[in-house]
């Protein structure tokens, strides 16, 4: 069978989804909405409304797709995979009550202690109630403290203070800042002391199958300072994912987390993102995601060797389990090259130049445009560069070399992607 495919998103995840999917056999029209200017060297972009589910059926209808893949979470917290899925149109991404897993952290947290999956402590305040909140921060709370908005925030709904003033500062900006439609509930947690790393698990509703881990870098700044950010790079394999991690996660948070989505009547069907803290008692969770994550996507797409386009449509038929999912050998690191002033305010429609100079690693596009044939930058995660090696300092040193190449007016990226990781292979 032959796919037209309808790939949903524009940032740099659904650019490396597009190369990803435009390697298969199986392809014959990739249409990315909105796309950005790297798929449109993949497929082609078209202009839609995705959040007008009408419109987006008529354009499936229109153009014989046959698969749909939903990239970014807005979508999938709106019930798009629903609406699709009640069209009998295959769709790769979680309906709406699963997606609530990343759609709300209450609802994930309530999860969690229903199934017995291993997280932080937690209690939850409604807006109405933050008095409420202030005196149990005064009373209960030891810091760092964590405090995470219920609803979507682009990754920047979790603050970390580190003081009682701090805490009710953040909690003042949670409830008439720019966070306050996201944190109509907030999530109050402890603290978990560890590491973080990220694992991926693809699913058909009734089984899954692990597909790669990562450790993101979400701080701005050189070794882990500043304010958080949707991610400024990542690496895969994580070594401090190690056999022991990862056969932990398996059994105790993934597998528990399917069952119960699936015992509760909502089978999760896509990708699983399971952001973890390595902690002294082990793993827990730290956030789901219905969805891959942007930059990690990045690193763990292209060390598959299996087909994407099979992969994913053997999820959406729900046959996984008679699907090999095959990886190279190799380490990739991915570099996120930011507009200056990001993640705080920054200018766009800066000329972007020495792209065509990268000889041996990947770009992928997140905030570019096209203004008159000229490539300019159109966000604050501009542009990221994935270097692959044998081992993880070879990699990391190709993307270095590569991203030198590239250059617009106050362009930065941190210096330090991966360090972190070399520390546990000494």
């Amino acid at each position: 069978m032959s796919y037209n495919v309808l790939l949903i998103g524009s940032g740099g995840r659904e650019h490396a989804l597009a190369w990803g999917i435009a390697k298969s056999q199986k392809l014959d029209t990739l249409f990315i909405a909105p796309g950005n200017p790297g798929t449109a060297e993949l497929g082609k972009n078209v202009s839609l409304d995705v959040s007008n589910h009408d419109a987006v059926w008529e354009f499936i209808q229109s153009n014989n797709i046959n698969l749909t893949v939903v990239g970014p979470e807005q979508p999938l917290v709106d019930g798009i995979a629903d609406f699709l899925e009640a069209k009998n149109h295959a769709v790769f991404g979680p309906k709406k009550q699963a997606a609530m897993l990343e759609g709300s952290k209450e609802f994930a947290k309530d999860f969690m202690k229903r199934h017995h999956i291993p997280t932080a402590k937690y209690e939850v305040f409604s807006q109405d109630e933050f008095d409420k909140a202030a005196e149990y921060i005064k009373k209960e709370a030891k810091y760092p403290v964590v405090l995470k908005a219920d609803g979507l925030a682009a990754g920047k709904g979790v603050l970390i203070p580190e003081t009682e003033q701090e805490a009710l500062e953040a909690l003042e900006e949670l409830k008439s800042g720019s966070l306050s439609g996201a944190a109509s509930r907030l999530v109050i947690e402890e603290f978990m002391d560890g590491e973080e790393a990220s694992v991926f698990a693809i699913c058909d509703g009734n089984s899954f199958k692990v597909i790669g881990n990562a450790q993101d870098h979400k701080r701005v700044g050189e070794g882990d300072t500043g304010l958080n950010t949707g991610g400024m790079g990542a690496y895969s394999p994580a070594p401090i994912a190690t056999q022991e991690v990862l056969e932990i996660t398996d059994r105790d948070i993934i597998k528990p987390t399917i069952d119960g989505m699936k015992a509760e009547g909502y089978p999760y069907k896509g990708i699983l993102y399971v952001g973890l803290m390595i902690t002294k008692d082990g793993p827990k969770v730290v956030e789901y995601n219905c969805r891959f994550g942007d930059p990690e996507c990045q690193v763990i797409i292209p060390r598959m060797k299996s087909d994407l386009l099979e992969v994913i449509a053997s999820c959406t038929e729900g046959k996984l389990q008679e699907t090999v999912i095959d990886f190279d050998d190799q380490y990739r690191c991915t570099v996120v090259i930011a507009s200056g002033g990001y993640p705080e305010s920054y200018e766009k429609g800066k000329e972007i130049t020495g792209i065509e100079e990268i000889e041996h690693s990947i770009v992928f596009h997140a905030g570019t445009k096209k203004e008159n044939g000229t490539l300019v930058t159109n966000g604050g995660r501009v542009l990221n560069v994935v270097g692959s090696g044998a081992t993880l300092q070879e990699a990391i040193d190709q993307s270095y070399l590569e991203i030198k190449k590239i250059h617009f007016d106050k362009a930065f990226y941190r210096s330090d992607v991966g360090a972190k990781g070399l520390k546990h292979l000494v």
